[in-house]
């Protein structure tokens, strides 16, 4: 919890300029001045992990590599920890696989501790951690099927800048992508895998990060890769962002609304009794009727309007007269702080599944996420022993799980909300050969499975190429990988993505 409220706390200081106060700005400024020297370093070490029955030998290389300008000076370090097969004699025919989280300023630690990684944190089959928190081998390893590559991007993990680096050389959506795709050219170079078959796999902002590095990466090193693979997708952000005049969220959030009250039991009966059938009756009128009337605004009828607030009613199990209060507009936070308020629960944003006490009831603020507060300390305690005993690399500094990046330079989006479905769009187009894997959690209200659903609805690709697409949905939240039998389903779909994509 405490790294997600110093998240947080870093964010909304950052977002308002008179938040910070110049004696601040100068003690921050002092601190970055002493930032450490970089060097490349390599430690690897010998292991070996059962999968699915079969044990497979690797090595790990925990390692980072400097990023350098055009006259070669050394502008920042990139953290990574790759895991290779053992015995592959045609690199060729191995695939390798690089992934990352989002964020921005999330270390790559979520896929790789959670799902993808031959070791993952033991977890109950409700998704707690189990204490005393510990690893276990994870027989649900992608590094049966994929080489495995996690990035921490810079001032996240162990990557930083060089002293006296700008900090919007690496802070922003452009220079993101830039920095982390000349990792991965330096990686495929460096390590002989320009032949192998190639995939990003990317989490939350990571998917935008994934989406953007794929198209930059064919255009500019000309990098020909076999796919993405997008886990609780965010590309159009148009239809994820609460905003005044932007009433696209309110409809692609509600069926998540429905499936979250669902899981609580707070609909009507006849909702509760089979979960898809309700969630076709809400995606329906989420789209129609509910998306016609927030179009029509205030020309929308009194007796509209009080007909709209019933059926929201019925679909989120929220009282009709807040709805009407709210001008029929409920967003995340409300839902969240209002679902089970008689309880004085907040509902999880990451997971609408997990609930967690409300510290003030009559505050209208989330003060934090339960999913957060519940798995950010158990995957630290594990990272941290992890990267010292296994992997035998010996650091001192902190591992940055959650870092600030702010500001972030959103300026690709030229004063329009960002969507990468231009990006794409330009690769499928250019690539016929490259797919896409989506993976979405019905309870997830961070990046709801409906918004991506319109997102890739209104990616203008030619139809042949549609069948590159593979969009596949779990019971479970944004870490969708904590809910076992989740876990279980998203194993044999990337397996099988990753070889029909080979």
């Amino acid at each position: 919890m405490f790294y997600f409220l110093r998240y947080l706390l870093i964010f909304f200081l950052t977002i308002s300029p008179f938040s910070v106060y110049p004696e601040e700005k100068k003690e921050e400024s002092a601190k970055e001045s002493k930032t450490e020297e970089l060097e490349e370093k390599v430690v690897q070490t010998q292991h070996q992990v059962k999968i699915q029955g079969k044990i497979v030998k690797y090595t790990a290389t925990a390692g980072t590599m400097l990023l350098k300008d055009e006259e070669g000076k050394t502008e920042a370090s990139i953290f990574y920890i790759a895991y290779t097969k053992d015995g592959v004699k045609d690199l060729s025919s191995r695939p390798i696989t690089f992934g990352f989280n989002g964020g921005p300023g999330s270390a790559s630690i979520w896929l790789h501790l959670g799902t993808f990684g031959p070791k993952r944190v033991a977890m109950s089959m409700n998704g707690t951690p189990e204490r005393p928190y510990h690893l276990v081998d994870n027989d649900f390893s992608l590094l049966d099927q994929t080489d495995l590559v996690f990035i921490d991007p810079v001032s996240t993990g162990y990557s930083r800048m060089a002293k006296d680096v700008d900090k919007k050389k690496f802070h922003g959506v452009k220079e993101d992508i830039e920095s982390v795709g000349e990792f991965i050219r330096l990686y495929t170079t460096k390590n002989n895998r320009w032949t192998s078959p190639k995939f990003i796999a990317g989490e939350s902002y990571g998917t935008t990060r994934a989406t953007g590095l794929a198209n930059y990466l064919y255009e500019k090193d000309r990098m020909e890769l076999n796919g993405i693979m997008l886990i609780s997708t965010i590309l159009d952000f148009q239809a994820y962002y609460f905003a005044m005049g932007n009433d696209l969220p309110f409809a692609t959030f509600l069926p998540s609304y429905t499936a979250t009250a669902w899981y609580h039991k707070k609909l009507e009966r006849d909702l509760l009794e089979n979960f898809f059938e309700t969630q076709n009756q809400v995606k329906e009128f989420a789209m129609g009727e509910y998306a016609t009337a927030l179009m029509k605004g205030n020309n929308l009828s009194s007796e509209e309007k009080k007909d709209i607030a019933a059926k929201l009613a019925k679909f989120t199990g929220l009282d009709e007269n807040y709805i009407l209060q709210s001008n029929l507009r409920i967003n995340i936070s409300q839902f969240t702080k209002q679902l089970l308020n008689e309880k004085d629960r907040l509902i999880s944003r990451f997971d609408g599944r997990i609930t967690g006490i409300d510290q003030d009831p009559t505050s209208s603020q989330v003060s934090y996420d339960p999913t957060l507060s519940l798995l950010i300390p158990a995957f630290t305690a594990t990272m941290n022993q992890y990267l010292y005993e296994d992997l035998e690399w010996k650091e001192e500094r902190e591992y940055e799980i959650l870092s600030s990046v702010w500001p972030w330079d959103w300026s690709k989006a030229k004063n329009q909300y960002l969507n990468m479905n231009e990006d794409l769009l330009e690769l499928m187009t250019q690539n016929p050969h490259f797919r896409v894997f989506v993976g979405s959690g019905y309870f997830d209200l961070a990046t709801p499975y409906t918004a991506t659903d319109y997102t890739f609805a209104h990616l203008p690709i030619d139809p042949i190429l549609r069948n590159n697409i593979t969009m596949k949905y779990y019971d479970a939240g944004h870490m969708m990988y904590i809910h076992k039998p989740s876990l279980v389903k998203l194993k044999k779909d990337l397996e099988a993505f990753i070889q029909s994509s080979i």
